[in-house]
């Protein structure tokens, strides 16, 4: 048997133990009410108290109701009963893994003088003969239970249910602690629906970006749309122009890079940006980072009369992109022929004051965008957990070697949101706080990474063993600097 602290979520634990074992205290300590079915208390909604013995065969036949139901809506579920019967055990883990769900047992090995001395205290007691034969049947299943196909056995230690992404967190904060890895942070700024509304969106993002500075975030960066994107709100949410946006930055900060993650090159005339991010370059005194994609919101392209070429030309267009920006930047004014791009002159006066503007190009698409990083980019952009950044990581080396550049000069960046709270109690709050109506609070805390201080940092030790050299976050509760002390701690831990 092992002790495990982080357990994924959803996920099925079964308490199984002789009575008066601790099963019900323990799981009331570690589990939300609203996740533990208990056949006691299903007597008591059946029968007349949970001690009421004739109400057990409707108890239990609602409490499979139940679980099948909550597993079926795959919604972290904590069976509350003996879990002395080896054929019920079998059932819930064939349920569990039917629906796609880990299963643990929680095995209560308390010794059986210590259940005696508790079923005494009771007021109301297991019949002695009764606690007896299950003291005497525990020895067996216990020894059962590490054979039976569960994915843990565990002891009734400290146990939390968390985000899949977390499940291995402590660890990698040890390793953090004891070998500190050196990892790149920034700040994705996508939402500007502040307190005060319009009139005070000019302070606010003065102070949050300052605030970053000071948190010790490396970059700040901006979408580049023009209404709000469906994944984070509605079209009529206010979204401020990114070019506009970071050359205000630049004037309000000393030290973060400033970009886009990532200019849709379906946007500008691609020239025209080569200028626009040289100014932002040389007003920044050199902080200018060109986040560079494919474009994907077409019904924006609708609303504001852009074309939406077909894919194919759409990675024409970016990698004639790719090839023209260093042209516009560099010396002279060289002609460019693409197969979408004809630029007669690519020339920038001034020219950025980086010898290289630093290019992200945005997606994780393995044959096309991944290759395009390899042969063009400094860096590429892209989600996903610790595996699957390892997993890129390693396809755009292969494009690296094959297109014959040292794999070190190309980059790999990671984004995604996060929610972060000082502890368990205060994520919890925060997931409350901010997810959707409708949205299961395990599936939304999942889909923000939502965890404590702690947990991001081990989740960002990974993502850096991974291969990351940079993380952009969004935070989904930035409203003013208060809001960053969280991810403040985290960036310390890396520095």
């Amino acid at each position: 048997m092992n002790d495990v602290q982080a357990l994924p979520s959803p996920c099925v634990v079964v308490l199984v133990g002789p009575g008066a074992s601790g099963k019900t205290s323990w799981a009331d300590a570690h589990f939300p009410p609203g996740t533990v079915v208990s056949s006691d208390r299903l007597r008591a909604l059946v029968g007349v108290a949970e001690d009421d013995i004739e109400a057990s065969t409707d108890a239990f036949a609602l409490l499979d109701q139940l679980v099948a139901r909550r597993l079926a809506r795959k919604l972290t579920t904590v069976i509350d009963t003996l879990g002395l019967d080896t054929e019920r055990r079998q059932g819930w883990l064939a349920l569990a893994r039917a629906n796609g769900m880990p299963c643990y047992a929680v095995a209560f090995d308390t010794p059986a003088k210590e259940c005696r001395e508790r079923n005494r205290q009771r007021d109301k007691r297991i019949p002695v003969d009764v606690l007896n034969a299950q003291l005497r049947t525990w020895a067996a299943v216990r020894d059962r239970l590490d054979d039976e196909g569960f994915d843990g056995v565990l002891r009734p230690a400290y146990v939390r249910v968390v985000p899949e992404a977390f499940t291995q967190a402590q660890a990698a904060v040890e390793r953090q602690q004891r070998d500190p890895s050196r990892l790149r942070f920034g700040l994705q700024l996508a939402t500007f629906d502040w307190p005060g509304g319009n009139p005070a969106v000019r302070q606010r993002l003065t102070e949050l970006a300052q605030a970053a500075e000071e948190a010790g975030f490396d970059a700040l960066y901006v979408m580049d749309h023009f209404r709000q994107i469906p994944q984070i709100g509605r079209a009529w949410d206010a979204m401020l122009e990114s070019y506009t946006t970071l050359a205000f930055l630049a004037g309000r900060t000393e030290r973060v890079r400033l970009g886009t993650l990532v200019t849709g090159v379906t946007y500008r005339n691609v020239a025209h940006l080569g200028k626009i991010i040289a100014t932002l370059d040389v007003l920044s005194g050199g902080r200018a980072v060109c986040g560079l994609g494919l474009g994907w919101f077409e019904s924006e392209h609708r609303a504001y009369g852009w074309e939406f070429p077909p894919v194919r030309e759409r990675y024409e267009l970016l990698e004639d992109a790719l090839r023209v920006l260093p042209l516009v930047w560099g010396k002279g004014a060289p002609a460019y022929e693409g197969k979408q791009l004809h630029v007669k002159e690519a020339l920038s006066y001034p020219r950025p004051l980086q010898d290289r503007v630093p290019i992200i190009l945005g997606g994780s698409g393995e044959r096309r965008t991944l290759r395009l990083a390899a042969r063009y980019a400094d860096a590429c952009n892209v989600f996903g957990n610790a595996e699957t950044v390892r997993h890129k990581t390693e396809v755009l080396r292969a494009h690296c070697i094959d297109v014959d550049r040292d794999p070190s000069e190309v980059e790999v960046t990671q984004l995604s949101t996060v929610l972060i709270g000082t502890d368990d109690q205060q994520v919890r709050e925060l997931v409350e706080q901010h997810r959707p109506r409708r949205q299961d609070p395990a599936r939304y805390a999942a889909s923000v990474n939502a965890g404590t201080v702690a947990d991001q940092v081990g989740r960002f030790r990974e993502l850096a063993e991974a291969g990351a050299s940079e993380v952009m976050v969004r935070l989904p509760h930035l409203v003013d600097a208060s809001s960053l002390e969280p991810i403040a701690n985290v960036i310390r831990a890396f520095r």
